[in-house]
């Protein structure tokens, strides 16, 4: 007899499992975060996930000013020695610095994007992609030389993104992050820190989480990206003997706040660390769920996991 899946994406959220819910990986009480009407309208942190570019989209057209009047003489005046091209416009409150390496807009002439920087806010030397998308960046956050950024994105106060960063769109990012991975459909909280190169896509990380160098999440499932996307599977996913069914092929991680995540270490494709839940560097973590309060080892000269052989003369 073939189990039952059920479909999370149509669960009420009363009825959605407690390691589903957001409530069990993040306290907004203690540590509120000024996106987190996301999971509040969404029924899981998996619906959040799936959630983030429509979210962002809609706060950025609500949020960002429209000071039209100002944006024509901002344009001609501050890029005058910068490689641009298509439609978008600029905003800039009061001692920001906006020096990027290039900006691109929409070809479109109907279609206009804005990137707005709040008071103290620095973008130097960046890329900026406002062809699908606005962005929007936090107060006192600085954006430093070869940092690529594609909106739709929200960026918090007082980050932090370091040369190197790719943020490839639908990033959601807090205060007082620091960020030089590549991201994409990526939910940050305040003091998240991906701070070294590597990948994260499709995933939510709570206050306080970290991540050590080269530390990286798969969102897609090996045998699943040998197929065409319209052939690919949703991710699934055992939890208190049933079996959920999330929604989308792609999914990296749920990390609740305080986890970290040491050096080298890779996460499957739907990996779920409660709170203060460490992973040891050079660990493999499989699908499922862990923690919390709970600390993961990958230990083979100890517990015989690794094969040893001799080696045979090649010379």
């Amino acid at each position: 007899m073939t189990e039952k899946i059920i479909e999370l994406e149509h669960l009420k959220k009363e009825t959605v499992p407690a390691e589903l819910n957001a409530e069990t990986y993040f306290d907004f009480n203690a540590h509120p975060f000024a996106h987190q009407f996301i999971f509040e309208q969404t029924n899981s942190v998996c619906g959040a996930i799936l959630a983030i570019e429509d979210y962002a989209t809609n706060w950025l057209i609500n949020s960002i000013p429209r000071k039209r009047e100002h944006t024509k003489s901002f344009k001609n005046e501050i890029l005058k020695s910068v490689n641009t091209s298509g439609n978008f416009e600029i905003i800039l409150d009061e001692g920001t610095v906006f020096a990027p390496a290039r900006v691109i807009g929409s070809p479109k002439k109907d279609t206009c994007y804005t990137i707005y920087l709040e008071k103290g806010a620095k973008i130097i030397g960046a890329e900026i992609y406002l062809d699908k998308g606005s962005i929007f960046i936090g107060a006192e956050t600085t954006v430093e030389p070869c940092v690529g950024i594609k909106g739709p994105s929200i960026i918090g106060e007082k980050t932090e993104i370091r040369q190197g960063a790719y943020l490839r769109g639908n990033c959601i990012l807090g205060d007082g992050c620091i960020i030089r991975g590549e991201l994409k459909n990526v939910i940050m909280m305040d003091k998240a820190n991906f701070p070294h190169p590597s990948y994260l896509g499709d995933s939510v990380c709570g206050y306080m989480t970290h991540f050590g160098n080269q530390v990286t999440a798969a969102n897609l499932g090996i045998y699943e990206g040998a197929k065409d996307s319209d052939k690919r599977k949703s991710i699934l996913i055992r939890c208190n003997d049933k079996v959920y069914d999330l929604g989308n092929p792609k999914m990296g991680v749920c990390l609740g706040e305080f986890c970290q995540v040491g050096c080298s270490s890779v996460a499957d494709p739907g990996t779920f660390l409660k709170p203060h839940t460490i992973v040891y560097s050079l660990t493999r973590i499989t699908k499922g769920f862990y923690g919390p309060y709970e600390v993961l080892k990958n230990k083979p000269l100890e517990h015989g996991i690794i094969e040893r052989v001799p080696l045979e003369p090649f010379y």
